[in-house]
């Protein structure tokens, strides 16, 4: 990783997009060491100087052209008082012509609701679409707030254990047809792709689960966040646009994860279930907060004009998976949508990689699994790490 050029450091894109060809055909391998230690976020900031971080939370790419210029547009016009969304923001519309055009799901925008992140989505659906004292399955391993906030709720996790197999990371569905019954469970709690483990559920694979939300009458909420995030020929469907899913399903989504704006605070709930949104609906308005005008703009400038800086990123990120798994054979397979369970210390790595990532400063948190080199492809984008 170089560590130069932060003083004068150039977003390597152009403002209109497509971006512009890099002498080193990738501008994100412009990114250097000292330009990313200015950063305030917790990333940069929660470790010395001798750690890279390496975490899946956030990218250390600068975000689309065209949203830093929404944003400073709002701020150059000074337009900083109450926004005028009487029915909604805007990005109802825009997440329904999103989903059309990328995954031919046609859904209501009038179905469509505002959260500050998918956590408060998630949260907010168990609340008011089951009762204290209810089963909430969800796999395992899984995104740890997940597993800290659900219980505080009052509601019990039922685990669905995902087996790491030679052929990627599967579930029992035998045995999960009997938990589901034997606890009486009232929701799923879907996360697809999969975080931790990156893995981009099949058409297969999803009837099975849509069959089972059937069978036992589930409440699914389904975390589609690294949608944004997968290489071909794999792709995304999204659950509710599964035959008979869209009314038992509350899908949250953000740009967040895709176009690295975290801290931006926006995210949407396709609620489905009639009877959920109009819970939903008649809290009070101010309850859950609302999203703040730049979370607004920077998502319509990200959904509306960012594709080709998506999909530079998706390419970039293609490329470090696979050179990160032909500099460490046989130490880790390449990584997929998440970089890898949490390491538990500081440089904690595992086998060839270690000899890599700790010539100093070593990477927290490093790749740990076990891999051979039979494995296949992973199906989506991963190792949001700055450059090889």
């Amino acid at each position: 990783m170089s560590s130069g050029r932060s003083a004068q450091f150039q977003i390597p894109w152009s403002q209109s997009e497509p971006v512009v060809p890099h002498p080193g055909g990738d501008p994100f391998n412009s990114i250097g060491l000292d330009w990313l230690r200015t950063k305030r976020g917790i990333k940069w900031r929660r470790f010395g100087p001798e750690v890279i971080p390496a975490w899946l939370a956030d990218m250390d790419f600068p975000p689309a052209q065209r949203v830093t210029e929404a944003i400073q547009e709002l701020l150059d016009g000074a337009d900083l008082g109450y926004p005028g969304w009487v029915h909604g923001t805007p990005l109802r519309a825009a997440f329904a012509e999103r989903m059309a055009q990328r995954f031919g799901w046609v859904l209501d925008p009038a179905q469509v609701r505002e959260t500050n992140e998918v956590v408060q989505g998630t949260l907010l659906a168990l609340l008011h679409g089951t009762s204290d004292g209810d089963v909430v399955a969800i796999h395992t391993p899984t995104y740890p707030p997940f597993l800290k906030h659900i219980p505080t709720l009052g509601r019990a996790l039922l685990p669905i254990p995902m087996s790491d197999e030679r052929d990627g990371w599967t579930v029992d569905l035998a045995r999960l047809d009997h938990d589901l019954a034997a606890s009486r469970c009232r929701a799923l709690v879907l996360v697809n792709p999969h975080n931790p483990t990156g893995r981009v559920m099949t058409a297969e694979e999803l009837d099975a689960l849509a069959h089972l939300a059937r069978r036992h009458d589930l409440l699914v909420i389904s975390d589609e966040i690294h949608s944004d995030l997968i290489y071909p020929p794999h792709q995304h469907i999204p659950f509710a646009s599964l035959p008979g899913m869209a009314e038992r399903t509350v899908t949250l989504n953000s740009a967040s994860k895709g176009f690295n704006l975290a801290g931006v605070r926006c995210a949407i709930a396709h609620v489905g279930p009639p009877r959920l949104r109009e819970v939903w609906d008649n809290a009070p308005p101010t309850l859950y907060g609302s999203p703040n005008i730049f979370g607004v703009a920077a998502t319509l400038a990200a959904w509306q004009h960012g594709e080709a800086w998506l999909s530079a990123v998706v390419a970039h990120l293609d490329r470090q998976r696979h050179l990160l798994v032909d500099f460490s054979p046989g130490t880790c397979r390449a990584p997929a949508t998440i970089w890898s369970r949490q390491a538990t210390s500081p440089g904690s790595t595992s086998g060839a990689l270690n000899s890599a990532l700790t010539r100093p400063p070593p990477c927290w948190p490093a790749p740990r699994w076990p891999c051979s080199p039979e494995w296949p492809s992973p199906s989506t984008a991963a190792g949001k790490a700055t450059r090889g």
